[in-house]
Order: C-alpha cells, then structure tokens, then sequence
C-alpha cells in the first residue's frame, strides 16, 4: 500500500428513506472504511443484502452516501477530491476519464449497433470514431463476440454476448479506478478466463480496482486482497 492512496473511503454510511413508509430508514452500510493504491484489487465479501453493490453505486456517486467521505487522488494532477461533495460536472468528468464502472446488466440505447456502444467512451475523450470502433473490434474480438452480430442494436442478444458488450465498453478506456459489480455473473467458463484476464492486465498496469465476485474462481484470480462487509441489524418495521 502506497501512502498516497488513490481512493480513501472514510466513515462512509447509507441509509435509505422510504417515504411511503413514514420516513423510516432502512441503514445499509456504517462506518466504512478502507484504502486502496495503485495496482491493487480489493474484493467485497459478505453475503447477499449486505450492501456490496450498494457501497459500489456510493463510489461511483449514483447513491448520495449518508455519511462519511469518498476521496479520490486524481492521478493527473495529485489533487484529492471528495466525491461525496463535487459538483455533477466533475463528477461526469471524472467517469469519463478516471472512474470506470461495469454494472451487471447493459443498458441497452435503441438503434445503436454493440460496437458503437463500446466505442462511445473513446470517442467522448477525444479519440477518432474510425479508430474507436477499430479498437471496439479487437476488444471484442477477444471476448469472442461475433463479427456477424456487432452492427446490430445489443437489445436481442443474450444475457452472456449483452454482457460482454458491457465489459468491452468499460474497459475499454483504461482509467485509473474500476469498479466491477459481478461483470462474469453470465459468462461461460472460455469468456471468464478472458475477463480474469483483462483484469489482471488493468491491475498490472496501475488501476485500482474495487470489484463483486460470485464466482470463487475470479475472485482468487484477480483479489489482492478482500474486504468483509455484514448485514447490518434492522429494526422490523
């Protein structure tokens, strides 16, 4: 561990409201805690309803958290910035060059082909559309998504080949954090090896990695180390 981290999560906390229920709170997460550098992996352990993809979506700023703060070192200039107090502008600009994330189901856009889905994050950092989908291809050439499929809109395809276009678009911008809630839940055993591996690449390479794996195997392959989240006591209500 470096002591510089690039993400510092400190004292985090969620609750939510349920507003037709007369305000009660439900409480998620408290007081979490953790650091993680540069080139390390760190894999959320605990069972089903612990909060794991909960705590993902706080990273990533779709949940406003209830408490505590998320520190991210921006490696392009070293400035530390809190993630739980920054304007809607920088964040987006941060998921654009500096916080990946690959959630467990794509979201499919309406008549836009899976290669143009994968190249749309290179092509908002600058990069040439003809050299984007070039590189959508080799990407998912890799993860055997057939040549005969990828002009087509990703909506009829199955859950694995979806999937693999929701990896391919991730990572495809190598960014300095990733965050990776359960990205090999449909894949066959031939796609899970290629994602381990592209995995390993991204970690060797210096990126950060907060990830959920169900499935043992990854999780041994790609942890450096795990961090342990427990349901927390509710009240009935």
């Amino acid at each position: 561990m470096t002591d510089q981290p690039i993400l510092e999560v400190q004292t985090l906390s969620k609750r939510f409201k349920l507003h037709t229920r007369d305000g009660i709170e439900i409480p998620v997460l408290e007081d979490i805690e953790f650091r993680l550098g540069a080139g390390e992996c760190l894999v959320l352990d605990g069972p089903s309803g612990a909060g794991k993809s909960t705590l993902l979506r706080c990273l990533y700023g779709n949940y406003l958290v209830s408490g505590g703060r998320i520190l991210l070192r921006r490696p392009s200039d070293g400035l530390v910035l809190d993630l739980c107090s920054i304007s809607p502008h920088l964040l987006t600009d941060l998921r654009r060059t500096t916080l990946g994330y690959v959630s467990q189901f794509l979201r499919v856009i309406p008549r836009v082909s899976a290669r143009e889905i994968v190249a749309e994050p290179l092509t908002a950092v600058g990069v040439p559309m003809a050299q984007a989908l070039e590189r959508a291809d080799a990407l998912l050439d890799r993860l055997n998504l057939s040549s005969r499929i990828r002009h087509l809109p990703p909506a009829t395809f199955s859950g694995g080949e979806q999937q693999r276009v929701n990896i391919a678009r991730g990572l495809i911008v190598p960014k300095p954090v990733l965050l990776l809630d359960e990205p090999t839940a449909s894949l066959d055993a031939r796609n899970r090896a290629v994602v381990i591996a592209l995995i390993q690449e991204a970690r060797l390479a210096g990126c950060a990695i907060v990830g959920i794996f169900h499935d043992r195997e990854v999780r041994d392959a790609v942890a450096t180390r795990s961090f342990d989240i427990q349901p927390m006591e509710r009240e009935a209500a």
